[in-house]
């Protein structure tokens, strides 16, 4: 499968700010722009649930140790 690339410390921030991003949208939030914070904090979650973010893979990076 994947090697995990994202330590516990960038999971957190990854989890937190992924989760504020959907709560935010559905409270404060309007338009096009909902949907954009709604994309973005679901991909936030699901790379902090993987520990795999393919940003991070095609520059060569890892977090974790």
């Amino acid at each position: 499968m994947f090697t995990a690339n994202v330590g516990s410390a960038d999971r957190m921030i990854r989890l937190i700010a992924g989760a504020a991003l959907v709560v935010l949208a559905f409270i404060v939030i309007l338009g096009v722009w909902k949907w954009v914070a709604v994309a973005v904090g679901a991909v936030l979650i699901a790379t902090a649930f993987m520990n795999f973010c393919p940003i991070y893979a095609m520059l060569g990076m890892r977090t974790n140790k």
